[in-house]
């Protein structure tokens, strides 16, 4: 399991802290450092089931730098998987991803049940 992530961010910090306590192994991946490519992106997108747009950190500086809330609307997929291979901050975290799942954002019910 990968788990790519923002150390500093808190939320990824809980995320953290849940699969330390709930005995879960993973191999953490810093999303910064080690940003997504555009393959993994759509591969990821494909298996989660969400629309792409979830995958944007919507309260990211780079977000509101960008003024994404504004271009997105008109961006085509390959367009905004290409901006979102660009910088690993623009990517919202944390993200898990497992054999057959793939969870964005953290929210321990939907962890707790795609682990079980």
């Amino acid at each position: 399991m990968i788990f790519l992530c923002y150390p500093k961010c808190t939320t990824c910090q809980k995320a953290r802290t849940w699969l330390e306590s709930n005995s879960v192994a993973y191999e953490e991946r810093h999303i910064k450092d080690d940003h997504p490519t555009e393959e993994e992106l759509r591969r990821w997108h494909e298996r989660s089931g969400l629309p792409l747009r979830r995958f944007f950190n919507t309260s990211g500086l780079l977000y509101r730098k960008h003024q994404l809330k504004d271009k997105l609307p008109n961006m085509t997929e390959d367009e905004m998987y290409a901006l979102l291979a660009t910088d690993g901050m623009l990517v919202k975290r944390p993200i898990l991803i497992g054999d057959d799942f793939v969870l964005v954002g953290f929210k321990e019910a939907d962890w707790a049940r795609a682990l079980k």
